[in-house]
């Protein structure tokens, strides 16, 4: 029973994204043939012209761009925050076809594994009774397959690791990276939220400079609840940029 981290690959995503976010809002304002948008989009200023068009609010256009991510190394209890973003597609590992009966993994909480390795332990010691108590039930469901372990499965804990396909156009990635990039955000899916913005931004700039918890444009979304930090989190997105500059083919 392993303890797991976690992983995130952007496997495949729209072709040339910015285009097409490009072209879709330039059919919205202009007239003439289809060959001549197609030409106009190709031999402008995308960058600029896209982020322009969603200064003035005109997301919708951002629906065309979609981007599928890979993750692995996460918990059931991520995965519980991670589908309530509705706009989007999620195939998952499941508990039913798959069985743990030679261990499943886990994932320890950063504030456990701070407490010291006697906390560790414990917590490990844990894991290792749930696995005796799914294996157990394993046998006096008669270790049938499929039909034990979607009972068994049951006493398989939150921390339970799972593996996660999903699918995002790019108005909703910008909405889960406002809500999950911030510092009040789960940790866990925090993580992940930073680790997908590192893989797209680099994909489409234009679409995606500006993403991230509501302080990055703006004043604090959370009020009272602000973790106080509003100028810590614009700098290390400047950091970021400064960092990761598009090259001119971007």
């Amino acid at each position: 029973m392993p303890e797991r981290s976690l992983r995130v690959q952007l496997v495949r995503h729209t072709d040339n994204p910015q285009e097409l976010v490009a072209l879709g809002a330039r059919l919205c304002y202009a007239g003439g043939t289809l060959d001549s948008l197609v030409e106009k989009i190709s031999g402008q200023d995308q960058q600029a012209f896209v982020q322009k068009v969603m200064g003035m609010g005109h997301d919708s256009v951002l629906e065309h761009a979609s981007f599928t991510f890979l993750v692995e190394g996460v918990s059931r209890v991520l995965l519980a925050q991670l589908t309530r973003h509705r706009i989007a597609s999620f195939s998952v590992q499941s508990q039913r076809y798959v069985s743990y009966q030679s261990g499943f993994g886990y994932i320890v909480p950063p504030a456990i594994r701070a407490l010291g390795e006697d906390a560790v332990a414990e917590y490990e010691g844990q894991m290792a009774q749930m696995q005796q108590w799914y294996e157990g039930w394993q046998q006096k469901l008669g270790n049938a397959g499929e039909k034990s372990n979607e009972d068994a499965r049951f006493v398989l804990p939150g921390a339970c690791e799972t593996r996660i396909l999903f699918t995002m156009n790019a108005r909703e990635l910008r909405h889960f990276f406002r809500l999950r990039m911030c510092n009040r955000a789960q940790w866990e899916i925090r993580a992940m939220a930073e680790m997908v913005f590192e893989q797209v931004y680099p994909v489409a700039p234009a679409l995606f400079a500006d993403a991230g918890p509501g302080c990055i444009s703006g004043p604090c979304p959370e009020g009272g609840r602000s973790c106080g930090k509003l100028q810590e989190v614009r700098a290390a997105r400047q950091a970021f940029l400064a960092a990761h500059q598009p090259t001119p083919q971007e």
